[in-house]
């Protein structure tokens, strides 16, 4: 089955996260570079060591624990041809799918609950959107079309907040995220909000999002700050 028609999750709910299996890494990771023309390269994995599972760096206080790169040329390392994709998936199965930012596309990293309502409000404003993530760590991305990490601080600042202060981190150039169906230590799965489809091969520009995004995340900002109080 393509990755690309797998169960997604709703902006009200979230799907049942699956087991992440080597034959549907490899699988996703050969479609991610035959289908979408993204690079891929293959980062840590998890290994069960004592009843447990543990990133296959060997760092048991490890911060992203099977998703992160394996060596430190992995820019280099990174393909879009299907036929290297296969091949380095087939050495090591297990291996988590990370995909670099800045070459194809660029990722708006936001809190999960922002980011389900600037989904929200982005479907009522008809908006072009392309594929977004959910991950473990409660977090969705968003993929936009490359440059986005250099316009994002001086767009966020026209609108009146700091990225930083509202949690609305751009990936871009030297960065990467993780692709489903990898598996982030035992918190569960990367997945998908809004699956790569043909509809949304052609990337939104950063500035068609960045308000509703925006806006979302400074209300997700102000909501946290009040609880603390």
């Amino acid at each position: 089955m393509s990755p690309f028609v797998e169960e997604t999750i709703g902006v009200t709910e979230a799907a049942q996260i699956p087991k992440q299996r080597g034959e549907q890494l490899l699988d996703s990771a050969v479609r991610y570079a035959e289908e979408r023309h993204w690079d891929v390269f293959p980062g840590t994995w998890l290994e069960a060591v004592d009843g447990t599972e543990r990133c296959s760096c060997g760092d048991t206080a490890c911060p992203s624990p099977g998703a992160h790169p394996a060596r430190p040329d992995w820019a280099t390392q990174a393909t879009g041809s299907a036929v290297v994709a296969r091949r380095l998936w087939g050495k090591q199965p297990k291996a988590s799918i990370l995909l670099p930012t800045g070459r194809t596309f660029d990722a708006l990293d936001v809190p999960e609950s922002a980011g389900f309502l600037a989904l929200a409000r982005m479907e009522r404003m008809d908006l072009t959107l392309g594929p977004v993530t959910c991950t473990p760590d409660r977090r969705m991305v968003f993929f936009v079309l490359p440059g986005a990490a250099a316009k994002v601080p001086d767009l966020v600042r026209k609108l009146g907040w700091s990225p930083s202060g509202i949690d609305l981190v751009a990936r871009g150039e030297g960065l990467y995220v993780a692709a489903p169906p990898t598996r982030v230590g035992g918190h569960g799965a990367v997945q998908w909000a809004r699956r790569p489809t043909p509809a949304n091969r052609w990337l939104p520009d950063v500035e068609e999002l960045i308000c509703p995004l925006a806006y979302a995340c400074a209300r997700e900002a102000a909501d946290a700050r009040s609880r603390q109080a």
